[in-house]
């Protein structure tokens, strides 16, 4: 969000990764947050995603950054697992778009996170005109976006933004990786040709805000690097960076083993997805290539 004018931007997910960045950054250009908030007694505007119950606060908001949702790597995908995956998303994000539809003054927009599982495994450059896969990561999707159909009802600018593998080394998938590959035990995951659509924290950040204020965008935007790269060419490369041997592949069985179903969907799946609507709408990346954003995250 651009404008020099203080803005009002209510964010759920305010305390992860993404939102304790977004929140950073629009409250150092002078704009106001209003978290969503799980405690009554918190700071900020309540919610339960769980009941649906949204709490007054969001009347005349400028803006609302939806992020929150239940973390998809935390565990193996028991069938309790899924349904909280599942419900974190689908019920929050209803929750939080029929609660503005509601409001007599509306924002003007609403980002809503997604990802781009919404695509399913797939060894093809998509961009957001592609269809959904059909395994649970891009069922939750489909129905992740659709939940935030009422909000878009009642005329307000709604941005579904399918989140690529966000690489920050404070969390997320990166930070993970980075002891393995320190100690010169990091490689490829299975064959190491799956395809991996990551992004830069910052320039995550980055266009969340220009979702928000660039008015030609709707719906689907990929939220991804231009660059992206295979399991095999990821490892490589860190290795590079951490100047450390990265040739110690974690074999597909392995996965399967000890991760089951996730496993196989996060490690072993991937997606090339193209982010043809940010470009298009006038989005410049800070870090569209791997090495350089992979030198400039981890201060090498």
């Amino acid at each position: 969000m651009a404008s020099s004018v203080a803005q009002r931007v209510a964010l759920s997910g305010a305390s992860g990764l993404i939102g304790t960045a977004l929140a950073a950054s629009f409250k150092a250009d002078g704009h106001e947050m209003v978290p969503l908030v799980r405690r009554k007694d918190a700071p900020g505007v309540f919610w339960d995603p769980a009941t649906g119950e949204v709490g007054p606060g969001l009347e005349g908001v400028d803006a609302v950054v939806h992020l929150a949702g239940e973390n998809i790597a935390a565990g193996r995908w028991t069938p309790a697992r899924k349904a909280a995956i599942r419900d974190s998303r689908v019920r929050g994000t209803a929750a939080v778009a029929g609660a503005l539809a509601g409001l007599k003054r509306k924002p003007r927009v609403l980002v809503c996170a997604s990802a781009v599982g919404y695509y399913g495994d797939c060894d093809d450059a998509l961009d957001e005109t592609a269809g959904p896969g059909g395994d649970f990561l891009a069922q939750v999707c489909r129905a992740w976006e659709e939940a935030a159909e009422p909000a878009a009802r009642a005329g307000i600018r709604v941005v579904n933004a399918r989140l690529g593998v966000v690489l920050s080394p404070d969390g997320g998938a990166l930070a993970k990786m980075l002891t393995p590959f320190k100690l010169g035990l990091g490689g490829p995951v299975g064959d190491g040709q799956q395809w991996m659509s990551w992004v830069a924290l910052g320039d995550v950040v980055g266009a969340l805000r220009h979702c928000a204020a660039e008015r030609s965008l709707k719906g689907p935007v990929n939220v991804t690097a231009p660059g992206a790269v295979t399991s095999a060419k990821f490892a490589a490369t860190l290795g590079r960076v951490l100047r450390r041997p990265a040739a110690l592949p974690l074999p597909a069985f392995m996965v399967r083993v000890l991760f089951g179903e996730m496993g196989e969907a996060l490690l072993l799946a991937g997606q090339r997805v193209l982010p043809a609507r940010l470009k298009k709408a006038g989005y410049t990346f800070k870090h569209p290539e791997l090495e350089g954003a992979l030198r400039h995250l981890l201060g090498r």
